[in-house]
């Protein structure tokens, strides 16, 4: 007999509210509609739910089955997302900002059977590339006018609409109930629920198999780190769902605790939306914390005098009460009452700006500068900060609300253990838990070990890469450099070369280069973007390309100037730049270069004798020009 309780699967979850939190016509989940937000009630998306679970199997769809998805964050998502999980499927997504390329080789890899589409503009790249997906036989636009982008195409897969999914399901969802009811009962923890897939070092996208047990184990024990989270919470959606992050951080936290769920309608709106939404939760990305810091300070002191005077004080008392607070102490009547006269001045009016109720704001995808949490603290704005990988479905750790340690990513959460191994040795300094806890404990750096619930089951047919991260003990080698620190973890570095950008995306470097080193103009490509809004390059042009091409002597190389500023010589180089960018994901483009006029070298301590380059001595010795590049780009903007 299944034993499984309805929380420890992704499909028993919302089945949960509707039976011991929320009646069915409680709102679930807020969305924009011809410049209005509309409400969803659980029955409304249950009734969608069934209906497409039962076109599904209809359609053949069985238990194990993949199903893609590529769309923007919208209820649709989750329609499909829990139509498919609760018959046994696998949602498998696709980030929309994926190449052409990299869309075919995770529908092959993962050979799925159907793919829902967002937009006409992702319609466009998926019809590009269907016929070379055997397994793929539909496409599920979800908007109803696609058939002027698929009318004259010869395509072996077919494609109905959403809408249309639906309407035939909720004509057969009957026939089907008890057979949807029946799939969903036999779901076990074990299962797999979805499958993210993760660049690898050499390019090739990995499927992370992650199980209904890692995924609601995860919301499950984060929650008791974080219990400030309920049932008439309102969390604001924008980060993709696409990414375990997201998916897990809103979306499932508001699935186990029947939290209603707003989704932004843009990045660009995301402001306008949190005025209108007034969430008391949301994830951001440092990026968006340092934006909201930016433009704080900004206006909080451009008009000078009498005015920037106020908003320093505040900024300084904020501190103050903070500091206090923190230490467990309580503020003293003095600095109580300059507190409220700061939060009456300033502090409200910026709050204002965010919808006026944030209670908590959740950040991850990134390191988050020390003194941005800071700021938000001063602000009177909680911002917890999480650490964890795709692996790790995601979460290992996440600051407590009550003891906030800025430059840490917080406790490790319970049922699991995380380790610090010596890089070298590969012995083992320490193993800590949510239990061993203790507020003044700190170890030696090395890497990242952790064993337990949130541990991924692996690489889709990865066997070997499986075994390269997970080693016999069970430890997952999570290749991130860093130490306990006043009992919290602490990242300190990468083991490996990865970016990760402003907005929290990953970034190989490997890969990338190695694009743009198709170029026969282009002999090296030092990729820069970490922690930066975008990608830029130091570029090491041909010698031998580049004296043909334009006539140079020998001296045009043995000028002291280490870059070439020959307008000619750029935009030549940044003709096949703009060209090869075409075969990346738009994050991973380089979008401004310096051509540098000799190679990195043995000789200058730049790279390694295999040639590999030594990132930290490169980035060091041309901070400089690096950092030229992003502030033409500011000005230019």
């Amino acid at each position: 007999m299944n034993t499984t309780t309805e929380r420890s699967t992704v499909p028993g979850l919302i089945r949960n509210i509707v039976k011991n939190i929320h009646p069915d016509t409680h709102t679930f989940m807020t969305h924009k509609v011809n410049d209005v937000w509309e409400e969803i009630s659980y029955r409304q998306a249950l009734d969608k739910i069934d209906a497409i679970s039962a076109w599904l199997l209809d359609m053949g769809i069985q238990k194990g089955d993949r199903l893609a998805l590529i769309i923007e964050n919208c209820p649709d998502y989750v329609y499909y997302d829990q139509a498919l999980q609760q018959i046994g499927g696998i949602n498998t997504s696709i980030y929309p900002t994926l190449s052409d390329v990299e869309i075919e080789y995770i529908l092959n890899d993962s050979s799925a059977r159907a793919i829902l589409v967002g937009s006409p503009f992702l319609l466009r790249k998926v019809l590009k590339i269907a016929n070379n997906c055997p397994s793929l036989i539909r496409i599920i636009p979800a908007f109803d006018d696609f058939e002027k982008f698929t009318g004259k195409l010869n395509l072996n897969a077919g494609v109905i609409s959403l809408g249309e999914v639906i309407n035939e399901g909720n004509a057969i969802v009957d026939k089907f109930r008890t057979a949807i009811n029946i799939a969903r009962e036999s779901i076990l923890p074990s299962d797999l629920s979805c499958l993210i897939y993760t660049s690898g070092t050499t390019g090739t996208p990995k499927g992370v198999m992650l199980t209904h047990y890692n995924l609601t184990e995860n919301v499950r024990v984060s929650l008791i780190q974080i219990p400030i989270i309920v049932s008439t919470d309102t969390f604001l959606s924008f980060l993709p769902l696409s990414h375990v992050f997201e998916r897990t951080a809103t979306y499932h936290i508001c699935l186990f605790t029947g939290a209603k769920m707003a989704f932004a309608q843009s990045l660009d709106l995301l402001a306008k939306n949190m005025a209108e939404v007034r969430p008391t939760i949301m994830n951001c990305v440092p990026r968006l914390l340092e934006r909201i810091h930016d433009k704080a300070m900004k206006n909080g002191t451009a008009a000078g005098g009498v005015k920037a005077k106020i908003f320093l004080w505040s900024l300084k008392i904020g501190r103050q009460y903070r500091e206090v607070k923190e230490a467990g102490k309580k503020p003293g009547l003095i600095l109580s009452q300059q507190h409220k006269l700061a939060e009456k001045l300033v502090f409200s009016k910026i709050k204002e700006k965010t919808g006026g109720r944030l209670k908590i704001m959740l950040s991850g995808g990134g390191a988050l500068p020390k003194n941005i949490g800071e700021f938000f603290g001063d602000l009177g704005i909680k911002i917890l900060e999480g650490f964890g990988l795709t692996e790790t479905s995601p979460v290992m750790a996440v600051t407590e609300t009550d003891r906030i340690i800025y430059g840490t990513v917080g406790r490790i959460i319970p049922g699991i253990e995380v380790a610090i191994q010596n890089i070298d040795t590969k012995e083992i300094f320490t193993i800590q838990t949510h239990e061993t806890f203790k507020e003044d404990f700190e170890s030696e750096e090395g890497e990242i070990i952790v064993r337990g619930h949130c541990v991924m089951k692996g690489y889709w047919n990865k066997p070997e890469e499986t075994a390269s991260v997970i080693d016999a003990d069970g430890w997952f080698h999570t290749g991130d450099i860093g130490r306990y620190y006043r009992g919290n973890l602490q990242i300190t570095d990468r083991l490996k070369n990865m970016l990760v950008n402003a907005y929290g995306k990953n970034i190989y470097p490997t890969p990338v280069e190695n694009t743009y080193l198709k170029s026969p103009k282009i002999e090296q490509v030092f990729l820069v973007g970490d922690k930066r809004e975008y990608i830029t390059a130091i570029v090491v042009p041909s010698r031998e390309t580049l004296q043909e091409t334009f006539s140079l002597s020998d001296e045009f190389f043995n000028k002291p100037e280490q870059f070439i500023q020959d307008k000619e010589i750029v935009d030549w180089i940044g003709q096949d730049i703009k060209r090869l960018s075409n075969e990346l994901a738009k994050f991973e483009r380089i979008k401004n270069f310096k051509v540098k006029r000799n190679p990195f070298s043995i000789d200058d301590g730049e790279i390694t004798p295999t040639m590999k380059a030594k990132r930290k001595v490169i980035e060091k010795k041309y901070a400089r020009p690096i950092d030229e590049m992003y502030l033409q780009e500011a000005e230019a903007d």
